[in-house]
């Protein structure tokens, strides 16, 4: 089936070859991008448009979009989103992408008209991915070879370090894409004062049970059904202060009847899916993980803030899907592995320095991206030396 939906996205992405190659086009997995979004959607010309194509899995953010006047569409993998919204497609010259999208594989574009631009949604990486993922590899030659052609489809990258771009390269086998020192602009935001207080504002309104005090965030990284519960005694050492509360995020994928809720009956315990994780993190004073990039953002939130690596698990996460060489050398603070360990850290609420961190991880993050993004994608006139 995936190798006639490329096919028929080939047919008709040649057929509309040609098309004039005028607007600014967003594919969209992630929803920490809006701000960006909404200032091109201020900027762009008025003969010229722009429309969002979201994965339903981010339909609230889809929804902020058109309520700011923003064209946005779900993508689907059928006839009709290939008949009626790939001819579409093919007016683009500017093509944002957050993530992997397998429709990618089979389009074809004038390279020198077009041009595809990959954001991504992390500014750095603790696990592996791509072909530095061992899960990837096992695949079959036809699997492995539309991945590829989707990776050959980016023209240029926008890196938040160089770090990243020696991991870009690698993960994607990458030999032409550009490697573009501009940041990443899902950062700005993290850098305005102005934005985070508008946010802890939101997130107290809503749950004023974490004002006033210490809130521990505990935000996992995604992981398949039958290894979502931490071991025996996490929450308790999760709760070892008596004077906190403890903010639980998950992925939304996530099967929750998987969950063994009787560790999460405490009064000073719940899960908050109402809020995203970032909103969480502006009000956490203590941020808990494994191996999830959103540490690279709560790096730049400022103030006096403890990061704690939970890593349970890191032997099984060595072998798939793979941790970035010598992470241990480089993570702000050295990772646990036991709830006895996570119980003394959390007792102790030791603030986190992260300068050496977001040296290597934030190097080109100064909360100017967006007007670098705009300037080079959307004020430009010539695009196509670009």
């Amino acid at each position: 089936m995936k190798v006639i939906y490329t096919w028929l996205i080939r047919l008709v992405s040649s057929l509309c070859y040609f098309r004039k190659k005028k607007n600014v086009y967003y594919l969209m997995s992630y929803s920490n991008n809006l701000h960006l979004i909404k200032r091109i959607a201020a900027t762009l010309p008025n003969d010229q448009k722009l429309v969002v194509w979201y994965n339903p899995r981010v339909l609230v953010a889809a929804y902020d979009l058109k309520a700011f006047g923003i064209e946005t569409i779900p993508l689907h993998k059928n006839w009709w989103f290939i008949l009626r919204q790939i001819p579409r497609l093919m007016t683009a010259r500017v093509l944002f992408c957050d993530n992997y999208y397998s429709l990618l594989a089979g389009l074809v574009r004038p390279k020198t008209k077009m041009k595809i631009v990959q954001l991504w949604h992390a500014d750095g990486s603790i696990k592996r991915f791509g072909w530095k993922n061992p899960r990837n590899l096992q695949k079959s030659f036809l699997q492995r070879r539309r991945h590829q052609q989707v990776y050959n489809q980016f023209d240029e990258f926008l890196l938040s370090s160089p770090q990243m771009g020696l991991i870009f390269k690698e993960s994607f086998a990458l030999k032409r894409a550009k490697l573009l020192p501009m940041g990443s602009p899902r950062s700005d935001r993290l850098f305005s004062n102005k934005w985070l207080t508008q946010v802890q504002k939101r997130v107290y309104l809503a749950a004023p049970e974490l004002k006033n005090k210490r809130v521990i965030l505990y935000a996992p990284t995604f992981r398949r059904t039958g290894q979502i519960n931490p071991p025996l005694g996490t929450i308790a050492a999760l709760t070892a202060d008596p004077d906190a509360i403890v903010a639980i995020k998950l992925y939304q994928e996530v099967d929750r009847s998987q969950l063994h809720l009787d560790q999460l009956h405490q009064e000073r315990v719940k899960i908050y899916d109402e809020f995203s994780t970032t909103d969480l993190m502006t009000v956490a004073d203590t941020f808990v993980t494994d191996y999830s990039s959103y540490a690279f953002d709560y790096s730049l939130m400022g103030g006096q803030r403890q990061a704690i690596f939970y890593m349970y698990d890191l032997e099984d996460f060595k072998k798939v899907p793979g941790i970035q060489p010598d992470f241990q050398a480089w993570l702000p603070t050295a990772p646990i592995t036991t709830p006895q360990e996570l119980a003394v850290a959390i007792c102790q609420q030791q603030s986190t320095d992260f300068t050496t961190f977001n040296q290597m991880w934030n190097t080109y993050n100064d909360g100017h991206v967006y007007q670098r993004v705009l300037d080079r994608y959307v004020l430009a006139t010539n695009h196509k030396g670009a």
